[in-house]
């Protein structure tokens, strides 16, 4: 049995559950973790005096020991229900509370497969991280500073030529795309204290890689545009990119050393062809390229899911 926690409308999960019930794969189930709130979603024990449960969307009671793959999807959203709740702090308790309860029972009681186990997903996340775990594994990235000193900044800039920056993190809310950092000592000293951000070396070039990786499968993306940032505008030429062995290699070496079965990994090639890493979202976004490319990533991505449960 699959089970995937996602939160209530997910694109990714609708389309892959969409696809599961197209080739009549019935043991595919979702918990909606933004409605563990205001019905009765979880049940567990710690003598083992009940099974531990959990409710799915569509009504199901699943055990957890029937489980063989969990898709850890998206797991941080607020309860819908706690929209109604009667103070701040009210609804705070449900968001928490709820939030703990299905993370601490599913760390507890389930024993199967994870994509990708939350400590794994929470730490492939730090940009920071992955990026050294790449050096260490032959990539070249982009030299990199995090800091909120003005001075650092400029002295970056002096020593390193053009600069991008963008956010360590980002928040909810509107998309903060990549930007270039051409002189830094225009700007405030406050704007740099506010918070910390990453500048990072501009790598040139007008080819950007969008490489998707469902265990072994690897299927990959060539954007080509001049845009610093691709994701903007999509109406650019978008083709097939054949992954070399070499370049698979190192990426599965890194999603190892990860501990990621997943990963979106987002790759520039220099005008030469070297393949730089920029960064990989353990859960990032994929089925945009399906109509672009022609490809089924929805029933490769399923395919995986099913390999999964079978080992």
């Amino acid at each position: 049995m699959i089970l995937t926690v996602s939160i209530k409308d997910d694109l990714h999960t609708l389309a892959i559950g969409e696809a599961a019930a197209r080739r009549g794969y019935e043991p595919f189930h979702v918990v909606e973790c933004d409605r563990i709130g205001g019905q009765r979603s979880l049940s567990w024990s710690s003598h083992g005096d009940s099974p531990a449960t959990v409710l799915t969307s569509d009504g199901t009671t699943v055990a957890l020991e029937d489980v063989s793959v969990l898709w850890w999807r998206r797991m941080r959203a607020n309860q819908q229900a706690s929209a109604g709740a009667a103070s701040d702090h009210e609804r705070r308790l449900v968001n928490n509370d709820c939030r703990g309860a299905l993370g601490g029972m599913l760390a507890a009681a389930f024993t199967g497969r994870w994509v990708s186990s939350p400590e794994a997903t929470d730490r492939a996340a730090d940009k920071l991280y992955q990026l050294a775990v790449a050096r260490e594994e032959g990539f070249r990235v982009p030299r990199t500073l995090v800091s909120q000193s003005r001075h650092e900044v400029i002295e970056f800039v002096r020593r390193t030529g053009r600069v991008i920056v963008k956010p360590v993190l980002g928040a909810s809310g509107p998309l903060m795309f990549t930007q270039y950092l051409d002189d830094p000592s225009s700007i405030p000293e406050a704007s740099f204290q506010a918070c910390p951000a990453v500048y990072q070396e501009y790598i040139p070039g007008r080819r950007h890689v969008r490489l998707n990786c469902f265990g072994e499968d690897m299927c990959a993306a060539l954007i080509e545009t001049d845009n610093l940032d691709w994701r903007p505008d999509l109406n650019v030429p978008i083709s097939r990119w054949k992954v070399a062995e070499p370049l698979a290699r190192r990426v599965t070496a890194v999603l190892r050393r990860l501990g990621l079965r997943m990963g979106i990994i987002d790759i520039k090639l220099t005008p030469d062809g070297e393949p730089v890493w920029l960064e990989v979202n353990p859960q990032g976004q994929f089925l945009f390229l399906e109509p672009l490319l022609g490809e089924p990533l929805a029933d490769r991505f399923l395919d995986f899911l099913i390999a999964e449960a079978a080992t």
